[in-house]
C-alpha cells in the first residue's frame, strides 16, 4: 500500500521516450528519482527516496518502484479506451498482484483510483497528483465509503532529484 501510495503521490532518470503515438508519453514524466515528503511524517524524519525505472514493451508500460533502496513493486500501465485513461496493476516482488486500478490524466492533474472489497464492505481509494512543471508533484491520498464523499488521509509533495 505504501508503494501504491507513493506512486499515487508521485511516482521516473528518464527512460527514452516512446513513439509519439504510443499513448504512454505522459507516463515518462514519472521516470527518475524523487524525494517524497508526506504530511504524516514524524517531525525531523528524512523524506522517502523513490526511484522509478520505467520502460515500454509493446502495449505495456511498466515502472519498477524502489523506495529507500528496497524494491517495492512493478507498476504496469495498459492503455484503456480513451486518451489519458490507463488501467494499472501492481505486482510485488513475491508475485502478488494488488488488483486493477485506473489512472485518468487530464493535463497536469492525474487521478489514480481503485476499490478494495472487504467482504461486503468496500473502500474507494484515490490519489490526486497535481504536477507543477516536470519536477514537482503535490499529492493527496483519499478514501470514501460510497465513491462520492472523500476524506483526505495523507498529502505531501514530491520533488525530482537531479
Amino acid at each position: 500500500m505504501v508503494v501504491v501510495g507513493l506512486l499515487g503521490l508521485t511516482l521516473f532518470a528518464s527512460a527514452a521516450p516512446p513513439a509519439s503515438d504510443s499513448g504512454f508519453a505522459s507516463l515518462h514524466l514519472y521516470a527518475g528519482s524523487w524525494r517524497v515528503a508526506r504530511k504524516d511524517q514524524p517531525a525531523g524524519a528524512k523524506p522517502d527516496e523513490l526511484k522509478n525505472d520505467c520502460a515500454q514493451l509493446g502495449k505495456y508500460f511498466a515502472c519498477q518502484q524502489t523506495v529507500n533502496g528496497t524494491v517495492g513493486a512493478l507498476l504496469i500501465f495498459v492503455a484503456a479506451d480513451k486518451p489519458g485513461h490507463f488501467f494499472t496493476q501492481n505486482v510485488t516482488p513475491q508475485g502478488r498482484a494488488s488488483g486493477r486500478g485506473d489512472l485518468e490524466i487530464n493535463g497536469e492533474h492525474w487521478v489514480y483510483s481503485s476499490y478494495w472489497d472487504e467482504g461486503g464492505k468496500g473502500t474507494y481509494m484515490r490519489t490526486l497528483n497535481d504536477f507543477s512543471g516536470h519536477d514537482h508533484i503535490h499529492f493527496e491520498q483519499q478514501e470514501s465509503g460510497n465513491g462520492k464523499d472523500w476524506t483526505t488521509k495523507n498529502s505531501g509533495d514530491e520533488v525530482r532529484v537531479r
